[in-house]
């Protein structure tokens, strides 16, 4: 967190920001990014805040850059149904529901609708520090959350859809890693 901090201090020389901006905050909560992945951050953030018309950059403009750095831009114009917001906000509940419950998951920072890249939303979750290793039970909680938003839409609607696709593809690579990469398997 503290190397994630020195490098945005260094991308931040050259740019105005309101009193709210803590470079601390924004280096906890952008873990596995790259200097050039935080130097975006910003520059994104500066972006946002030109658009408002604001010569400062604000918090929000850095916590809107972060979104758009991990999981690419807002669609604006996707088009969704009624049902298929509602589908997606059980599934993105289902996720966060199942990370609260497990006490070995990352705690959920932001659960959103809002359609952005692929995704027709998220739920992102924080280590509450950076971490090199991880236990077989984080593991299996990573992956009863992948699957987590899957459940919440069978259990609300009697169906699936193919919106779970890239949390049951998640889930699967780490199960795999986890037997033969890893090898936490019980048989093993």
């Amino acid at each position: 967190i503290k190397d994630r901090e020195a490098i945005l201090t260094v991308h931040a020389k050259n740019k105005l920001f309101e009193p709210d901006v803590q470079l601390m905050v924004i280096a906890q909560r952008t873990t596995g990014f790259s200097g050039a992945d935080l130097m975006n951050v910003l520059n994104e953030a500066a972006i946002f805040a030109a658009r408002n018309n604001r010569k400062k950059i604000a918090m929000v403009d850095c916590l809107e850059a972060i979104d758009k750095v991990l999981l690419g831009p807002q669609r604006k114009n996707a088009r969704s149904t009624a049902h298929e917001k509602e589908v997606t906000a059980y599934h993105e509940a289902g996720h966060a529901l199942i990370a609260h419950m497990l006490p070995e998951s990352d705690p959920v920072h932001k659960v959103s609708i809002i359609p952005r890249g692929r995704a027709g939303g998220f739920t992102l979750k924080l280590p509450e520090e950076d971490k090199n290793l991880h236990t077989r039970s984080e593991l299996l909680a990573d992956i009863a959350v992948s699957l987590g938003g899957h459940a919440a839409e069978t259990f609300k609607f009697g169906e699936m859809t193919t919106g779970a696709w890239s949390d049951l593809e998640k889930a699967t690579t780490l199960a795999r890693r986890l037997v033969t990469a890893y090898g936490m398997s019980d048989k093993l």
